[in-house]
């Protein structure tokens, strides 16, 4: 299909389903080129080739994760027939992984890619851009995010910040995390240092845990040193290549905090205003493409990474009901606490809380029905 065809037809804003975004997007991306260029104003007129940089706040060893900047990129370059570039850097080597916000609100990348519940310290709406314990799971935040008010309310937001927001990727429903004991009980939590990111450690804290931010790439060595007790990072795809197993031997579910976490393409407004209609619609596909295609990747890998795990002596262990209780009960005050404090939170909750109730009663009919009928089965 021709680019500008394509442009011209797609109805790229919905993302309207996972199958007509792929094959309209064309064929299986190619990594871009890692090389750092040299950030340029865009050129929208002219055959001057656009370059911009994109900051990740994950390491480049996460192939799925990280490597969903590299997927947009290459469907960025694709879809330009070359022309618009974008090269990709991790976390740590343009800006710290943590400093990507203020990056692209200060227009020192044009772009980022990063888990926004990191910056729920400026705003905490922020999180529900990502995340938030015992919220909407990953096709739940898709829809809330495509056809809900979801990018429409949180569009205004980051436009305090001088950003125009994507979706871009969601890992699906992670695992607890990895522990040197087995959580037996919500006394286990009680002065429990553990790695926990964004705004579920909020929620760990108001029952007895010591949240800890430390970036992925620093985990391993937190754990292996004592420095932390307990750890969460994805799921077991992710978690086997960070070695986590090889430091704590127990491995809990679910992630009462992560439901259905996304990741987000951060855009500078001044950058992304400074493209021709047709460029922006090329960061809308891109963006859309990436955000399927990674989903597609942990749910295609998780599976057999975790008999791996199991296999190799790591032990499962289902978080006890009086945790769970307990976390889902402080965070729902939390939350009514934040109404009443915070406009930003109050306006988008408010919304994100009525969607959550509706989807839950669908989904209990529709997939939970299903999922718990096959997954009793001998199959």
């Amino acid at each position: 299909m021709e680019r500008r065809k394509f442009l011209t037809t797609a109805s790229l804003g919905a993302a309207a389903g996972a199958g007509m975004l792929l094959s309209a997007c064309g064929k299986k991306e190619e990594a871009a080129p890692q090389t750092a260029a040299p950030a340029a104003p865009a050129v929208v007129t002219g055959g001057e080739t656009i370059r911009w940089r994109l900051a990740s706040s994950f390491p480049k060893a996460l192939d799925t994760i990280y490597g969903a900047a590299e997927t947009f990129s290459a469907k960025v370059k694709e879809l330009s027939g070359g022309k618009f570039e974008i090269s990709v850097h991790p976390g740590g080597e343009l800006v710290p992984p943590f400093g990507v916000l203020d990056a692209v609100q200060q227009g020192t990348v044009e772009c980022a890619h990063t888990a926004p519940y990191y910056f729920f310290g400026k705003d905490e709406s922020f999180a529900m851009d990502c995340t938030i314990p015992f919220g909407l799971n990953s096709r739940q935040t898709t829809a809330w995010m495509f056809q809900g008010n979801g990018l429409k309310l949180l569009r205004e937001l980051y436009a305090q910040y001088n950003i125009v927001n994507f979706p871009m990727g969601n890992t699906g429903a992670q695992m607890g995390g990895w522990y040197r004991k087995e959580i037996k009980s919500l006394a286990d939590i009680n002065g429990l240092k553990m790695r926990i990111g964004g705004f579920g450690g909020r929620i760990l804290a108001g029952i007895g845990g010591v949240p800890q931010n430390i970036p992925a790439g620093e985990i391993y060595q937190s754990l292996e040193k004592g420095t932390i007790d307990a750890t969460e990072w994805i799921g077991p795809y992710d978690d086997q290549k960070l070695g986590l197993n090889k430091v704590a031997g127990y491995y809990a579910y679910p992630a009462w905090w992560e439901g259905g976490p996304q990741l987000t393409l951060y855009v500078s407004d001044k950058a992304y205003n400074s493209l021709s209609a047709e460029y922006k619609a090329i960061i809308e596909c891109a963006s859309a493409f990436a955000h399927v295609d990674m989903q597609a990747k942990y749910d295609a890998r998780n599976p057999t990474a975790l008999k791996e795990l199991v296999a190799g002596g790591t032990k499962l262990f289902r978080l006890p009901k009086d945790v769970m209780d307990a976390a889902f009960k402080f965070s729902q005050e939390h939350y009514a606490e934040l109404s009443a404090k915070n406009p930003n939170w109050k306006k988008i909750y408010a919304d994100y809380e009525v969607f959550r109730r509706e989807q839950h009663q669908w989904f209990r009919f529709s997939e939970a029905g299903f999922d718990s009928y096959m997954q009793s089965q001998k199959l």
